[in-house]
């Protein structure tokens, strides 16, 4: 019995000692919210799981300051060691990438490799008006973006704290933002912006095995020589955020929620428009939210829709439909900020929409429109106006069927009328000529 104990015990042992995985996630494209929950989510279950190591394998353009702000803060806070790794051959970590590499435990990049160019750009709102110096030029210059100072300054002190942290080189860091200057990887190496270069994950696992790294507050030693590389592919989740956080399925979106409601608010009753448009309206807005829209864009494409349906109902030789075409196709212009890395619409995609939404807008309210002003031609309603002939007393042949009726003024039998009004079954009639014996109608 107490040879079956140890056995169990030291089988336990065995299994209990196993390396810890080496998880790789891969972030590619542009910095966006999905980006953020993908990594955020990968590092957290790191934790859970007591992996060794997490490998983020970047090549990004850059992206969105508060998604990026998001991935480091987990990052910092992270109890696995997180090493960023800017690859395979040719990729970059450049503008959010090299924030996130800086913030990173450990910093590497494949050869062929580059990273840099932090300048933060102005979302959503324009350039902000420039600060006035004196004249004599000695207080400032004249035409200094103030607002932009005050990002670059930021940027440039949030990445500086990054490389201290980290025991980095915080000036050529800091130049990155102010100049936008970029670095290869042999270079980076050199200057102490990055610990390793290595081809590829392998490589870098087995150049890592054995370091020492400082892990909030604590030192620890990699083993990592036998650890199995797992790579975490995006789940479904992050891919619907990604595909729905496009910025051109975004706005394509918004407008087709816009058509439905409004042929749904023409035409009440055949709800699917109603349904799908909602739906498409919801989805648009959403992205919207996590993207950098300029709100004042947002406003000018409400406001050329609302131009163009009030054009349908109030005709303004075309003022009122031309203005709001011309107000959709500006606010889609100003929506995205193209200097943002992965943000921008195309223009052919603007004008494309803007044209299109406009005509079908117009058209379809215009056609609804002209249907309310059409005359009855069906149901009770259409009876008024109509014409008969009495045939007896009391009842007359309206559209070839016996109505009772009734008159202010005596009729004949034979006599023509025609019907002012119902009421109830009873139809009011007025004579239209004098007797006429001519038959019903």
């Amino acid at each position: 019995m107490r040879a079956v104990i140890v056995a169990l015990w030291w089988l336990c042992a065995v299994v209990g000692a196993h390396a810890a995985d080496v998880r790789v996630l891969t972030i590619e494209g542009a910095i966006s919210p999905a980006t953020a929950d993908y990594a955020i989510r990968g590092l957290r279950q790191a934790a859970e799981h007591h992996d060794a190591l997490v490998v983020l394998k970047l090549d990004t353009p850059g992206g969105l300051d508060i998604a990026m702000r998001r991935i480091i803060r987990e990052i910092l806070a992270s109890p696995v060691p997180v090493a960023a790794f800017v690859a395979p051959n040719g990729a970059r970590a450049a503008s959010a990438g090299t924030y996130m590499l800086y913030a990173s435990h450990i910093a590497a990049m494949a050869p062929a490799t580059n990273l840099g160019a932090a300048t933060p750009v102005q979302i959503g709102g324009g350039d902000a008006a420039p600060a006035r110096g004196k004249k004599d030029g000695k207080s400032g210059d004249a035409g200094h973006d103030t607002m932009k100072a005050k990002q670059v300054n930021d940027a440039a002190a949030y990445i500086r704290s990054l490389a201290q942290l980290r025991s980095r080189n915080a000036d050529w860091a800091e130049k990155a933002v102010r100049e936008s200057v970029s670095l290869s990887a042999a270079e980076a190496k050199k200057l102490d912006v990055v610990d390793v270069i290595a081809a590829d994950v392998p490589a870098l696992v087995k150049a890592l095995h054995g370091r020492t790294v400082n892990v909030l507050g604590k030192d620890v030693k990699l083993d990592i020589e036998q650890a199995p590389i797992v790579a975490v592919e995006p789940d479904w989740r992050s891919r619907v955020l990604a595909i729905v956080a496009d910025p051109n399925l975004a706005l394509i979106l918004m407008m087709l929620g816009i058509y439905g409601l409004i042929f749904e608010f023409s035409n009440p009753g055949y709800v699917l428009p109603g349904v799908a448009g909602g739906i498409c309206l919801l989805l648009g807005l959403f992205a919207l939210q996590m993207l950098p829209i300029n709100y004042a864009g947002l406003a000018l494409i409400f406001f050329g829709i609302a131009c163009i349906v009030a054009e349908a109902f109030v005709p303004s030789f075309g003022t009122l439909g031309i203005g709001g075409g011309i107000a959709l196709i500006a606010g889609m212009v100003m929506l995205m900020d193209p200097d943002v890395p992965g943000y921008g619409v195309p223009l052919p995609l603007i004008v494309a929409v803007g044209v299109f939404s406009a005509g079908l807008v117009f058209a379809t309210v215009s056609l609804a429109v002209r249907a309310r002003r059409r005359p009855v031609v069906s149901g009770r309603e259409e009876l008024v106006g109509a014409q008969g002939i009495v045939v007896q007393d009391g009842w007359a042949r309206v559209r070839g069927e016996l109505w009772r009726v009734a008159s202010t003024a005596p009729l004949a039998i034979g006599q023509a009328v025609r019907v002012i009004r119902l009421d109830g079954l009873t139809l009011s009639v007025e004579p239209i000529t004098s007797l006429n014996k001519g038959g019903g109608s």
